[in-house]
């Protein structure tokens, strides 16, 4: 039996490309070894979207690359974003990589680490045309079992300038409804308590199909044909948001009080040269909205400082809108020039040490109003998906409510009750931290 071991970076949706890959390894009789000096093949699925995980990338790839060194007989595969936008560099200047796949290639995986194991492999790269995975394909979750992501479309046919997804994933591509219920049928029989779907952007699901395929006709079919308790909505783009999505949202409980939904920025003006299709009173008028129609939701958005042409008044202003809002959750990064995007020929580039002054200060500013955020939960019994001991201490538990989304937002310590990994139990909150809570759980009757 060939082994291999498999590292996967990057986001939730490449890790469902990894997962993939496990699964249709292991149905054509691989074994994974988690020690990679013990594993035939060393497979590292990229991603490529950003610089600081590109460096991330190629860092992984040459730590795997001592492991051929020592042991001519193994083989090093690189897959991914990362591939797919650097192909030509990649194949010029690491040689110590045997074959190259692109993203589209997850599928191929077992027939070509067959022909490079029986020297059938001639051609070192494989790119082939779009890929969009499906039901029928076989997956091994890397996640808790009672946890999973489910990739509902793949590409995307925005245009940001600082973004180089569409060059790398290429234009939006829908699974179709049938098919999306026949794979949550499937994780629900697998004890999947709660359901993450994920998208370059959720809300342009359906654009490619037919007029009566949509975000909210694939709710309502999962809302009706399966029972998964808590289905998480990531990655939406604000102006595709509408009315009718905030009253499934109110109405159906399932649908868990939460969105990931990306503003990037508030300035009208930096707004404009990114091409996003929104502006400041825009995204106003979409967090009274969604708070008028759903009260107890929680809001998780990103932050882009440094982009070309930001201000101290641009700055300013994000400062204020995330003063007057109180935004639950907020990721901040900088900008950083992309190759190939268009954003990398624009005038007014900002330094280096301003993007990183400005970042500290959204940082700075979110964390005071995170910690006022969680003091509300004080005192409050709310329903927590136990994900098993703290990695802090075997002496507490720790999992998350519907307000935290798994890996990116905080937790909730448990330190009073006992509890299995995917329970989901009643848990009083008794304190509040910057980012996490800690409470015990409420015994029934």
């Amino acid at each position: 039996m060939a082994t291999f071991h498999l590292v996967s970076l990057g986001c939730a949706k490449n890790l469902v490309d990894s997962e993939v890959m496990l699964g249709i390894l292991h149905e054509a009789g691989w074994e994974l070894s988690e020690d990679p000096s013990a594993a035939e093949v060393l497979i590292v699925n990229t991603c490529g979207f950003i610089q600081p995980a590109v460096e991330e990338a190629l860092e992984v790839i040459l730590e795997l690359a001592q492991y051929k060194e020592k042991d001519k007989n193994k083989f090093l595969v690189v897959t991914g974003c990362l591939v797919q936008r650097y192909l030509t560099g990649l194949s010029k200047d690491m040689p110590e990589i045997d074959l190259l796949v692109g993203t589209e290639g997850v599928g191929e995986i077992a027939h070509l680490l067959q022909k490079l194991l029986v020297g059938e492999q001639t051609e070192r790269s494989y790119c082939p045309d779009r890929f969009l995975m499906n039901s029928n394909l076989p997956r091994i979750l890397s996640t808790p079992f009672f946890r999973s992501s489910v990739k509902i479309t793949e590409g995307c046919s925005n245009r940001c300038t600082y973004c180089m997804i569409p060059s790398i994933r290429g234009d939006l591509r829908s699974r179709n409804i049938p098919d999306i219920i026949a794979e949550l049928k499937h994780l629900e029989a697998g004890g999947v308590k709660e359901i993450s779907l994920i998208a370059q952007d959720l809300t342009a699901y359906g654009n490619d199909l037919e007029a009566k395929s949509n975000l909210i006709s694939l709710l309502t079919a999962i809302l009706q044909e399966t029972n998964i308790p808590w289905l998480r909505l990531m990655y939406l783009y604000p102006s595709g948001v509408t009315e009718e999505l905030f009253e499934l949202m109110r109405t159906e409980k399932r649908i868990l009080p939460y969105m990931d939904i990306p503003f990037q920025h508030v300035s009208d003006p930096i707004l404009k040269n990114m091409h996003r299709r929104y502006g400041y009173d825009d995204l106003c008028k979409f967090v009274e909205g969604i708070r008028n129609s759903v009260p107890d939701i929680a809001l998780r958005t990103t932050m882009m400082v440094g982009f070309p042409g930001e201000t101290e008044r641009d700055i300013r202003k994000m400062e204020q809108f995330l003063e007057k809002y109180e935004i639950d959750h907020v990721g901040v990064f900088s900008y950083t020039n992309e190759e190939g995007a268009r954003s990398e020929f624009f005038k007014d580039q900002v330094a280096e040490d301003v993007k990183l002054e400005r970042m500290e200060r959204i940082l700075a500013l979110q964390a005071g109003i995170s910690e006022e955020i969680l003091k509300k939960y004080i005192g409050k019994i709310v329903p927590v998906l136990v994900e098993g001991l703290s990695q802090e201490t075997d002496l507490l538990l720790e999992g998350r409510m519907v307000y935290q989304a798994p890996d990116i937002d905080g937790i909730v310590y448990i330190n009073d009750g006992i509890a299995n990994p995917g329970d989901i139990v009643k848990v009083r909150i008794t304190e509040a931290q910057i980012y996490d809570l800690v409470g015990g759980i409420v015994q029934e009757g």
